[in-house]
């Protein structure tokens, strides 16, 4: 990756322990708070999980960093530069620094997986078409599919197209990758695999993760950090074995799968269930 020029380097803040912090945090959509004040913090380096109930906000989380929304009140800092003040060319300067795996990897169903890995190099840079080349070739081989490099999106299985997708993500070698979910939909094999691809990644590139997931086992492998959020704030945090032991209902309730618990089943605020029946029925 070429480094940054001279103007870019002076005016960036030194660098911290923590690539990203999110402080004081507040954000709603309508009348819905999701998040009331969120405090964490990414470490450099380390693979950091974010867990929690659904519409607890993680993918919401994961758009504050990356700059797609602003919060309403406090900071995204990413490498010292708050997000959210930053002008359109900037930003977009900044998300050169990042990868994204989505969620049901995006990948664009009329190239083949070599264009597809190739398409952030053609869009960001200027680099000839050889140089281009050995680069995706190189991630192809990272994830094991150098040999599927002419197949197209289709011709995929659900966690080959996950490993394209990542081999994308690290093509313009990002310092902070992002991943949304990596895990959904794969069966045991492929899941396997992404786990050891993230943690061979992160220590092969000595890059920064942020994993957003429900899936409790990987992540127990996988991550440095973790992360629980719910009510609109971190309830706890550590490592897995400090979250196990930790005595809050809801962290509880969540690293154990329990149905039963603080967060309820049914969405709330809701008009009582039997008046709302007869008042239909009239």
């Amino acid at each position: 990756m070429a480094p940054p020029d001279t103007a870019s380097t002076s005016a960036r803040p030194a660098a911290t322990d923590n690539i990203v912090e999110i402080r004081d945090v507040h954000y709603a959509v309508g009348n819905r708070a999701i998040f009331s004040g969120l405090n964490l913090s990414i470490p450099r380096g380390r693979i950091t999980a974010v867990m929690g109930p659904s519409g607890t906000g993680k993918t919401t989380l994961l758009r504050l960093i990356t700059g797609q929304i602003r919060p309403d009140r406090g900071q995204i800092l990413f490498d010292g530069q708050d997000v959210s003040n930053l002008k359109r060319g900037e930003l977009y300067e900044l998300r050169m620094r990042m990868g994204m795996l989505f969620q049901n990897g995006a990948l664009l169903t009329d190239l083949d997986v070599f264009e597809n890995v190739a398409f952030p190099l053609r869009e960001h840079t200027k680099l000839p078409d050889s140089l281009i080349r050995h680069i995706v070739l190189t991630k192809l081989q990272a994830v094991g599919l150098r040999g599927a490099a002419e197949l197209t999106p289709p011709e995929l299985s659900g966690g080959m197209a996950r490993r394209v997708a990542l081999a994308r993500a690290m093509a313009t070698d990002p310092e902070l990758l992002i991943y949304d979910e990596p895990f959904a939909g794969l069966d045991p094999i492929s899941m396997g695999m992404i786990v050891r691809l993230v943690r061979q990644m992160n220590n092969a590139l000595g890059i920064t993760s942020i994993v957003v997931s429900h899936d409790v086992e990987e992540l127990a492998i996988l991550a440095d950090t973790s992360y629980l959020i719910a009510g609109g704030k971190v309830v706890a945090a550590g490592n897995f074995a400090e979250l196990k032991k930790n005595d809050s209902e809801i962290v509880n309730q969540f690293m154990n799968g329990l149905a039963d618990g603080p967060v309820a089943f049914h969405y709330s605020p809701a008009p009582d269930y039997f008046t709302q029946l007869l008042a239909d029925e009239a």
